[in-house]
């Protein structure tokens, strides 16, 4: 099954699914499709981004008992990253550990067990979730998408993540006065403004020496209109990205407000609430025991500062979890997942599916 497994997620990094190349989209999810021939599927499309969900019903159930989330697009990378590589037990490539491969077992469970369950199981695949999930998770659930457990196969080390961050996503804006380089004082310099407000931010919010369970902020992007040297700016902007821990979540954007100096506008691009279900959860304890079952030892139930899909199934009252096989490197240039891990997650989900 390894081998099966590692041919497929090949097959999906080779392809450059990110959110610059909308063709690629579909065509990644043409490749699950080849994989999933003959499987009920109804086919979801919002603002240019696909996705699908496949289901073992006669006909799209009002609610599933369980979902398996996959997100097959990933963040931009080189080129030589979409050509898959093994090295010991390690595959290479972009998308390895977030998430193809995962999504790769996630596939080839579902074909093995789509007719050996009898309860609404569904596989939902989407394509945005690196930028938010809305068009694709999100979406799908408008459209009345629901399932009491939901499991995303982001990469967990073979652990049960339960609750992540929240995310908020800023444009700060600020305005100047444009004039000559060598007349400073003529002028009013854009960043000179932006630059107090990052600093009071990072005052504020310091960047942690080492992991901690803390709201963060990262500034990801700064840039002006200016294309010389020989200018003061009159517009600069830059892009914050703050995740958030769920104490925080009524007030992390009013305290950043506070922070922020006049002639610097806030902009809010994206705010959503943190994921969380109980550790006590009954599919929870389930799947425990299957992951025990399967690597011998008991599974920790832990916390998660990237942001998932799940939140948006939260949203509305479902509940799941994130778990996905071991890895290290998700959105660097030496991107990796462990092959040993993904038989055994394939063995795991497999367990819990029949377990239930």
């Amino acid at each position: 099954m390894q081998k099966d497994i590692v041919e497929l997620t090949k097959k999906l990094i080779a392809v450059p699914s990110t959110k610059n190349n909308p063709k690629s989209l579909g065509g990644v999810l043409t490749v699950a499709d080849k994989f999933l021939n003959g499987i009920n599927c109804k086919k979801y499309i919002k603002e240019g981004v696909p996705s699908n969900i496949y289901y073992n019903t006669k006909k799209l159930p009002d609610r599933f008992k369980i979902i398996l989330n996959a997100h097959l697009d990933v963040v931009p990378g080189k080129m030589s990253q979409y050509k898959a590589f093994v090295k010991g037990d390690k595959l290479f490539g972009r998308g390895a550990i977030d998430m193809k491969a995962a999504a790769a077992v996630e596939i080839l469970v579902y074909r093995e067990m789509v007719n050996k369950v009898n309860f609404p199981f569904g596989l939902q695949i989407v394509t945005d979730e690196e930028i938010g999930g809305f068009n694709g998770t999100g979406y799908q659930i408008e459209k009345g998408i629901r399932s009491d457990f939901v499991i995303t196969g982001e990469p967990s080390n073979l652990g049960i993540d339960n609750m992540s961050k929240g995310i908020l996503w800023l444009k700060l804006k600020s305005y100047g006065k444009a004039a000559h380089g060598a007349y400073p004082w003529n002028g009013e310099n854009a960043l000179t403004n932006l630059n107090s407000a990052l600093n009071k931010i990072w005052k504020a919010y310091p960047i942690p020496k080492k992991e901690v369970w803390k709201s963060t902020v990262n500034v990801g992007r700064i840039l002006t209109t200016n294309e010389t040297y020989n200018k003061v700016p009159d517009y600069a902007e830059a892009w914050i990205d703050i995740r958030y821990i769920p104490n925080d979540n009524k007030t992390i954007l009013s305290n950043i407000k506070k922070l922020i100096p006049k002639g610097v506008e806030t902009e809010v691009v994206i705010k959503d609430e943190p994921h969380f279900t109980k550790a006590n959860n009954k599919y929870i304890g389930i799947l425990k025991n299957s992951i025990k079952n399967i690597i011998g030892k008991n599974p920790q139930v832990s916390k998660k500062h990237g942001a998932n899909d799940i939140r948006h199934f939260n949203k509305v009252g479902c509940d799941g979890i994130q778990f996905g096989p071991v890895g290290e490197g998700l959105h660097t240039d030496s991107e990796w997942v462990s092959i040993k891990s993904l038989g055994q997650y394939y063995l795991i989900l497999k367990d819990f599916l029949l377990s239930l």
